[in-house]
């Protein structure tokens, strides 16, 4: 039987997470892929600003701090300098789908061959509790102490649905951590993500539903099923883009008969696109 002992990749050190959060999971299974891919020394990992800004501490690999929402800038010049390494970045949800959207959007787009470990707790943790992007309609936060009313602030932020539209994209999948079976599911996915690193396919998003115990005002296991009941109904788990999508300059299928009339210099009609995948790229609708 094999021996359950802590990854050579997780520092043996004591964290500063809150009973409860399952940071301290989603650590262990990043270091457990980098221990049986045999990567430490060639791994390169950028830390948030938020919960996990002493992720640091954390890992044995190397690690860098990165400004609040700029961890895929980051990454994205520390893997063009060192394209062999493996780069990824570790963020929570008000560092990547808020102050950050502009950073994970442009270096999904333009296919940045790095891994993204995004975890969803529907909060601002280390500030307080506060209503973030991910923040469910009705919510109770110290910012929307009502509810989030999406006639007021808007409707969450689902980024897995958002980046699998980016050409740049190889793989956008998501997965959360509230049990064994799930946590099995949730290591392959991270593997996955290394996977499509090494093998140069491009941009890859783990999203990893988490729990945040002390803002949502809940036992641990009040916070688990949380998760089950309320923020996977509205977050469904699963793959939402796998595999090379890149579109080309051919911006209309090869067969005339398909009425591929949209040329650059003809496109009118831009809304009115649909999604092709068998020809990577974008047809005007007949």
């Amino acid at each position: 039987m094999p021996e359950f002992k802590r990854p050579h990749a997780l520092a043996d050190v004591t964290t500063h997470y809150c009973p409860g959060c399952t940071h301290g999971i989603v650590h262990r299974l990043v270091a457990e892929v980098i221990d049986e891919m045999g990567i430490e020394g060639e791994t390169i990992g950028v830390c948030p600003v938020g919960c996990s800004v002493m992720a640091y501490d954390y890992f044995e690999c190397d690690m860098l701090e990165a400004s609040h929402g700029r961890a895929p800038a980051v990454a994205t010049g520390i893997k063009r300098a060192n394209p062999d390494k493996f780069v990824f970045t570790y963020q929570g949800d008000g560092d990547l789908a808020a102050i950050g959207t502009a950073e994970i959007v442009h270096a999904a787009t333009r296919g940045e061959n790095i891994t993204v470990i995004f975890i969803n707790n529907t909060t601002y943790g280390m500030t307080g509790g506060q209503m973030a992007p991910t923040t469910l309609p009705g919510q109770i936060t110290q910012t929307t102490p009502y509810g989030r009313n999406p006639d007021v602030e808007g409707f969450p932020v689902r980024v897995c649905e958002m980046l699998s539209t980016l050409s740049g994209v190889a793989l956008a999948e998501r997965v959360t951590v509230i049990d064994p079976k799930n946590i099995n599911i949730a290591k392959k996915a991270i593997r996955k993500g290394f996977e499509f690193q090494k093998n140069k396919q491009g941009f890859s998003i783990i999203e990893v539903l988490s729990t945040c115990p002390t803002n949502w005002g809940m036992t641990p296991i009040e916070a688990l099923d949380r998760v089950r009941t309320e923020m996977i109904p509205y977050y469904p788990l699963g793959v939402f883009k796998e595999g090379d999508d890149k579109m080309t300059n051919e911006f209309f299928l090869p067969d005339s008969a398909d009425r591929a009339y949209c040329l650059w210099e003809k496109c009118s009609h831009i809304s009115d696109f649909t999604r092709t995948r068998k020809f990577r790229g974008f047809v005007l609708r007949s």
